[in-house]
């Protein structure tokens, strides 16, 4: 089992200092989805939320998510993101919508954590656009898909 690294040797928390790591091209894909009643998940889709466009302004949140991770997680690295897309994709037959968010930095350490940030963020704020309306939603399923670059290369996962 690999060693937790956000601990010293006391077993107090730090931040892991990552100077001596290579700088390389790293990439983050996470998943998640928003699982809602049918009424709500057509009104959505029809565009008829008194909020606005719910799945603009989810992906835009969830962009602005990555940009503030390290403000939101205390051990995370500010890191020089370079891209993020938010995809957003209607399920009918789940009455979802499924959330997939990759980041990419060119850095010394990865940003699976943005991109955990992005769809967890793009989720809470679908929930925020329509709980008026129906507030028996499930935020379900965020996880990592995807973690490539750095020391320990392609990770891939569904």
């Amino acid at each position: 089992m690999a060693e937790l690294t956000h601990f010293d040797a006391k077993g107090a928390a730090h931040m892991v200092d990552v100077s001596g790591k290579d700088i390389t091209d790293r990439i983050a894909t996470a998943k998640g989805a928003v699982r809602m009643g049918p009424e709500t998940f057509a009104m959505i889709m029809e565009g008829r939320a008194k909020k606005g466009d719910v799945l603009g302004v989810a992906r835009l949140a969830g962009i602005m998510g990555a940009k503030r991770t390290s403000d939101l997680i205390p051990l995370c690295h500010p890191l020089p993101i370079t891209k993020v897309s938010i995809d957003l994709v209607p399920d009918d037959s789940t009455c979802s919508i499924q959330i997939t968010a990759s980041v990419k930095t060119t850095g010394q350490t990865g940003v699976e954590m943005e991109a955990l940030t992005a769809v967890s963020v793009t989720a809470l704020t679908l929930y925020d656009m329509v709980k008026a309306v129906d507030k028996t939603m499930v935020i379900e399923a965020i996880r990592v898909t995807l973690k490539d670059g750095g020391k320990s290369g392609r990770i891939e996962a569904e």
